[in-house]
């Protein structure tokens, strides 16, 4: 309501014709409530006493509005509703005799002058608006009544007022427009920029698990790598402890055709110091190697991990038949039956 009422007062309406129009039509809709003020100017010319009194009360304006009358003139309350009120009169003194009271004669403000525009104004309201909406500060009370409008100038009336609500409409529209058109061309641009970031992150992860994955092969290239030291600082260290010599270093793991068990040379027991293995891989190849009889079945297992890149794996003993499991990997190759030679089969997990 208070837009509906700001509105109109832009318009130039008085406040009390607009508060009495939407008492009387019952409605916050703008074009009806316009409507009804313009077909009921005679009846808002005579509106109820309630609101003709309230504005009778303010019979001065301030001192910039003060009339300019003559010495002998006395300032009548200003007229609010288009009414004429009675003007107050003055009697002067009788003098001795008979003679009537000399009545003073008096004048009524009908209306207001803006001086700076020339603009009539019929209520304080009105100048009072026309005063804050302008910055206009000078005034003048006059008598002349302000015309009533004819038919033809209240369809002028609104049909000005028409074109100026369809030219704010239209340019409401426009600015909603703008604003959506706007509110789009953010949106597309953050959307560009919520991708190009998602982009960035996304090559960034990349990147640092392509780094990873390069570390981690590194890592276990540099293990295997010292685990295969290792195993030949063990051999080396086992064949200086039981006499049979320096071994070299670097003793290529040697890959052979598949030979039976029967091939393998077994030495008498007494003189075990190695087991040497046969070792069959899924793929068919055969590796040969030895180790300490004290060794666990875990070295073996390592041996095998650094040469076999299939998965996971098993090993068994192909006679007797038997799998070995974890419990015997801590088992020294003599007590599982190794000893001197023996043939394991690498099987899939």
């Amino acid at each position: 309501m208070e837009n509906l009422v700001t509105t109109l007062l832009e318009m130039g309406f008085p406040k009390q014709r607009i508060e009495l129009a939407i008492e009387k039509t019952k409605s916050k809709d703008l074009q009806l409530v316009m409507d009804w003020m313009l077909s009921h100017e005679e009846e808002l010319d005579t509106a109820p006493a309630s609101f003709a009194s309230e504005a009778a009360q303010a019979t001065s304006l301030p001192g910039r509005l003060a009339p300019r009358l003559s010495p002998t003139e006395t300032a009548a309350p200003f007229e609010i509703t288009g009414r004429t009120e009675e003007p107050q009169k003055e009697f002067e003194k009788p003098e001795r005799g008979p003679e009537e009271p000399t009545k003073l004669t008096a004048t009524v403000a009908r209306s207001v002058i803006c001086d700076d525009c020339g603009k009539v104004f019929k209520t304080t309201e009105e100048v009072e608006f026309h005063a804050e909406k302008s910055g206009h500060e000078n005034f003048t009370e006059s008598t002349d009544e302000k015309k009533q409008l004819t038919e033809e100038e209240k369809k002028e009336q609104l049909a000005l007022i028409e074109a100026k609500l369809r030219q704010r409409r239209l340019e409401r529209e426009a600015r909603e427009k703008e604003e959506a058109l706007e509110k789009e061309r953010m949106r597309i641009r953050s959307g560009k920029e919520i991708l190009e970031a998602k982009k960035k992150h996304d090559e960034l992860e990349m990147k640092k698990i392509i780094q990873q994955r390069k570390k981690e092969k590194e890592d276990e290239r540099s293990a295997r790598q010292r685990v295969r030291e290792q195993i030949l600082a063990d051999k080396l260290a086992r064949k200086v402890k039981f006499g049979d010599g320096p071994a070299p270093i670097n003793e290529p793991v040697a890959v052979q055709p598949d030979i039976p068990d029967s091939a393998i040379e077994k030495k008498p027991s007494q003189n075990y110091s190695e087991v040497k293995l046969q070792i069959r891989l899924s793929d068919g190849k055969t590796l040969v190697q030895s180790f300490g009889i004290k060794e666990p079945l875990s070295a073996v297992r390592l041996f095998v991990e650094m040469n076999y890149m299939d998965g996971p794996f098993n090993l068994m003993n192909s006679f007797p038949r038997k799998v070995f499991t974890s419990e015997d990997y801590e088992k020294p190759l003599e007590a599982l039956g190794l000893a001197p030679t023996a043939t394991l089969i690498v099987t899939k997990a």
